[in-house]
C-alpha cells in the first residue's frame, strides 16, 4: 500500500512579497516548463508550493545559499586548527526586506516517496529515464539528490495517483519536514508576517548555518 501523510495542524513558508502563500507566475517558468525545484510539474500544468512542519527548515532551505564556500571551508581546514577562526557567510538586509514568512492550515493527502512502496513503483515506472541520465538505479538517495529530472518525474506519479502532494526530509536534517503542495492548493486558513531579526527560528538558522546578518 502506497504511504501517505496528512500535515500538521499549521505549516510555513517563505517566500518574497506581497504573499508568501502565491504561486509563481507562469511567465517566470523556464523553458522546460518547470520553475527549477525539486517536485515541480515537468509538463509545465500544475504548480507547487514549498512549506515545511518547522519555521526553522523554512530558513535553512532559503538561506542556504549564502554558506562560505566549501573549497575556502576545505582551505582553512588544512591551514588552521581545529579551534580556530572560521569565517561566517553574509545575508544581505535586504534579503529580510523583501520577504514575509506565513502560516497556514493545509488539508490533503500526502504522498511519502521515501517509503519503500513508493519507491519500488517509481523505479518501475521511471527506469527508462534512469537510465537515458545515466543513472544505474533509483532509490532513496536519488530521489534527493541532484537530479530534477526524475523528482519532476516522481512528482508526475504522485500526482496522477491523486495525492495532494509530496512529504520530503529536508536536505538539511531529517528532523526537518518538507512539503511540496500541488495546485490547486487546499488551504483553509492563511497568514504572513514581516520577518523578524530577532525571531528564534531565524537566529537558529544563522547559527547552524555559519551566517550572520549583513549591516
Amino acid at each position: 500500500m502506497l504511504e501517505t501523510k496528512s500535515l500538521p495542524e499549521a505549516i510555513f513558508r517563505i517566500a518574497r512579497k506581497p504573499d508568501p502563500w502565491q504561486a509563481p507566475d507562469w511567465s517566470r517558468a523556464n523553458p522546460d516548463g518547470t520553475f527549477g525545484n525539486r517536485f515541480d510539474d515537468p509538463e509545465g500544468y500544475y504548480r507547487v508550493l514549498y512549506a515545511a512542519s518547522q519555521k526553522l527548515s523554512c530558513f535553512l532551505e532559503t538561506l542556504a545559499r549564502y554558506r562560505c564556500d566549501l573549497s575556502l571551508l576545505a582551505e582553512l581546514h588544512d591551514i588552521e586548527g581545529k579551534d580556530d577562526f572560521v569565517p561566517l557567510g553574509s545575508v544581505p538586509s535586504e534579503w529580510c526586506n523583501g520577504r514575509l514568512t506565513g502560516a497556514a492550515q493545509v488539508e490533503g493527502n500526502y504522498a511519502d516517496i521515501f517509503e519503500a512502496e513508493w519507491i519500488a513503483l517509481l523505479r518501475q515506472r521511471l527506469a527508462g529515464e534512469c537510465l537515458r541520465l545515466g543513472l544505474q538505479d533509483l532509490d532513496a538517495s536519488v530521489l534527493q539528490g541532484p537530479a530534477r529530472r526524475i523528482t519532476q518525474l516522481a512528482s508526475l506519479e504522485v500526482r496522477r495517483h491523486g495525492c495532494d502532494g509530496i512529504y520530503y526530509s529536508s536536505r538539511h536534517g531529517h528532523d526537518l519536514e518538507n512539503w511540496a503542495m500541488f495546485e490547486p492548493f487546499r488551504i483553509k486558513r492563511a497568514s504572513a508576517q514581516e520577518i523578524a531579526t530577532d525571531d528564534p527560528a531565524f537566529l537558529e538558522a544563522l547559527r547552524i548555518l555559519g551566517l550572520k546578518l549583513a549591516d
